[in-house]
């Protein structure tokens, strides 16, 4: 008794202290005997940023759902890339995700339903970055140059921005190269340092990149961007129990309702979580379809 109370007071303790120093590296803490007896589910959230980083603001959300939802261990696990996380999305190896919309479109074709997504909508959109001194000035300046892109599959950072330049006189299959790096992070960096002439992205990294490195950020500016998208979603595959994607969702959609809540959303950052279904996401489904069949085809 001794012993599992520690544990509960340790898990608590550290939760407590989540959102309090944005530098510290979040560590996650499992019980050792919760494996033996206690059903484990992995949550697996789409590359929005590189491993560590992903675990530093995510971690915190997941240890709440384990500190709430004793009858079950939830486990965080990160993706190296956006094809990494696909194939496992893929062979359903996720009980819970939080796939990007296209991602969350495939899903449903995999064993998965939709029960949530991330609210604010308006900041599901692509950006396209450029150095301040690069003298981009019109989409056609960009012909000839090097773009940079964190994933093909990516959908905000790579599929709206391409399509967005193809509508402005841009073919993205022979006007510019096209660079795929791997990450949000990655894209920004590379532009940032002069080894691209414009990089996408979306708002959420670039909000972060910005308060994290402002000085550096300066360097840039948001030249273009493209309309709005639902944005990433929350999927469960099929055989999980319903009653515990209840609870995981019902705990989910209140953080926002909290002080504590607020601050573990804070470092996403987002305001919110909120309720969706498979339905939520056909506008998703046509502008696929719409740059499948105008730029390159997309497996979906």
């Amino acid at each position: 008794m001794f012993r599992t109370g520690w544990i509960l007071v340790s898990l608590l303790m550290a939760l407590a202290g989540c959102g309090k120093s944005d530098d510290a590296a979040y560590q996650p803490r499992f019980s050792a005997e919760s494996k033996d007896h206690i059903k484990e589910y992995i949550v697996g959230i789409h590359p929005l940023h590189n491993p560590q980083r992903l675990m530093e603001v995510y971690g915190p959300i997941v240890e709440y759902m384990n500190i709430n939802l004793p009858e079950a261990h939830f486990r965080l696990e990160a993706s190296h890339d956006y094809d990494e996380f696909d194939k496992k999305l893929d062979a359903g190896h996720f009980d819970f995700a939080m796939p990007n919309p296209y991602q969350t479109v495939r899903s449903l074709k995999h064993g998965y339903r939709v029960f949530g997504k991330m609210g604010d909508d308006q900041d599901f959109r692509g950006i396209i970055l450029v150095r301040k001194d690069a003298g981009i000035h019109e989409v056609s300046d960009l012909k000839g140059k090097v773009v940079a892109y964190p994933a093909p599959t990516a959908l905000a950072a790579t599929m709206m921005p391409q399509y967005y330049l193809h509508t402005h006189g841009i073919d993205v299959t022979k006007d510019v190269e096209t660079r795929y790096v791997g990450s949000q992070e990655s894209a920004i960096l590379n532009v940032l340092r002069g080894h691209v002439a414009a990089a996408a992205t979306w708002p959420v990294p670039w909000k972060m990149f910005s308060a994290e490195h402002p000085e550096m950020a300066d360097q840039l500016e948001v030249k273009w961007q493209t309309a709005s998208l639902q944005n990433n979603g929350w999927v469960a595959r099929k055989d999980v129990d319903p009653a515990l994607v209840e609870k995981f969702k019902t705990l989910l959609f209140g953080l926002s309702n909290s002080e504590q809540g607020r601050r573990m959303l804070e470092r996403l950052p987002i305001s919110h979580f909120e309720p969706a279904t498979d339905t939520t996401y056909q506008p998703v489904v046509d502008f696929l379809e719409k740059f499948s069949q105008q730029i390159r085809p997309l497996e979906w």
